[in-house]
């Protein structure tokens, strides 16, 4: 079994305390996010776990427990976004050099292989158009050259939720933003694939091979073959996507949404900015579970709208 942890929050730069005691623990549990009630226990013993994949903004503070992971025989990759966005979308993330130097760090102990680049979630805005996009990815390509052999993107996913808090953030600090048409995304997707092969790297895209073109790859962000060549042995895994075109192997995610402060206004595992943030100050390093389960009243849930094919760039007030 290969454990994420995690797509839902990101527990290395937030949880990494609990993470090493729940692996010293040999397991965790985990609620059901649809219906608390529906609870599980997670083995994380290394008879029962093949390896380990991590979601990171900020590794930095969870490098100790790599040591650890690594040091018990467990093999494991690191996903690692470094976007170098505005502060209007992402409040709270560290400076993208120090995450550069922080990657580089786990290619250098733990072996380029175990090292992937994400430039996730792309957003275009007038902060962040196609022209920043090519100009911000180059940039910090050139600066990761050598520490992976691989960058992962996506274009935002229109969640009524993602809707709302970049509607949100786009009144607070004076931006538009927009959903633009395919061929508008496949054409920067060219550009940042042929700036990724110049510095010998990969560019997958996730969940949306609607959008592949030359040059760009399908993304396994689980990827159970990458994973064995890290361990340097075979084991049983089997394609699983999460989603409609996902191309991800099988495996179990021990996060758990609203749980995840970096204050990022597009990302899709966060309703509530405000409720991430005090479920993170209210966490207990020592629990079985990430937060305290049932330790909050229900957070009301605005009616759902559906999506739109083609967002205005002036987003109506609501």
């Amino acid at each position: 079994m290969i454990i994420s942890a995690s797509y839902k929050t990101d527990i290395p730069a937030f949880y990494g305390e609990w993470f090493g005691n729940r692996l010293r623990a040999g397991f965790c549990k985990m609620a059901n996010p649809y219906n608390r009630n529906q609870r599980s226990t997670i083995s994380l013993r290394r008879e029962d776990v093949d390896g380990f994949v991590f979601w990171t903004k900020n590794v930095a503070p969870f490098m100790g427990v790599l040591d650890e992971v690594h040091k018990r025989g467990f093999p494991f990759i690191v996903q690692h976004t470094i976007n170098g966005y505005p502060r209007a979308l992402e409040s709270r993330v560290v400076d993208a050099g120090r995450s550069i130097d922080h990657l580089r760090t786990v290619a250098q102990k733990f072996g380029g292989r175990a090292a992937i680049w994400r430039y996730d979630t792309i957003v275009f805005s007038t902060i962040t158009d196609a022209a920043f996009h090519r100009r911000n990815f180059a940039e910090l390509a050139s600066r990761l050259a050598g520490a992976t052999d691989e960058v992962i993107v996506s274009f935002m996913q229109l969640y009524d939720k993602t809707q709302r808090n970049m509607d949100e953030a786009a009144r607070r600090d004076g931006f538009e933003w927009q959903d633009p048409p395919a061929e508008t995304k496949r054409a920067l997707l060219a550009d940042l694939a042929e700036i990724a092969a110049n510095h010998e790297m990969h560019l997958t895209i996730c969940t949306q091979p609607d959008l592949v073109v030359t040059g760009v790859g399908e993304a396994r962000c689980v990827d159970g073959p990458r994973l064995m060549e890290v361990a340097g042995r075979p084991f049983r895994s089997q394609l699983k996507g999460m989603r409609a075109g996902c191309g991800c192997f099988e495996s179990k995610d021990i996060g758990d949404y609203d749980t995840c402060p970096h204050g990022c206004v597009y990302c899709y595992a966060v309703r509530r900015r405000d409720v991430a943030l005090r479920r993170y100050q209210g966490h207990d390093p020592e629990s079985e579970y990430l937060f305290p389960q049932g330790s909050e009243p229900p957070e009301p849930e605005p009616p759902e709208r559906g999506k739109r094919s083609q967002l205005s760039l002036f987003p109506e007030d609501r």
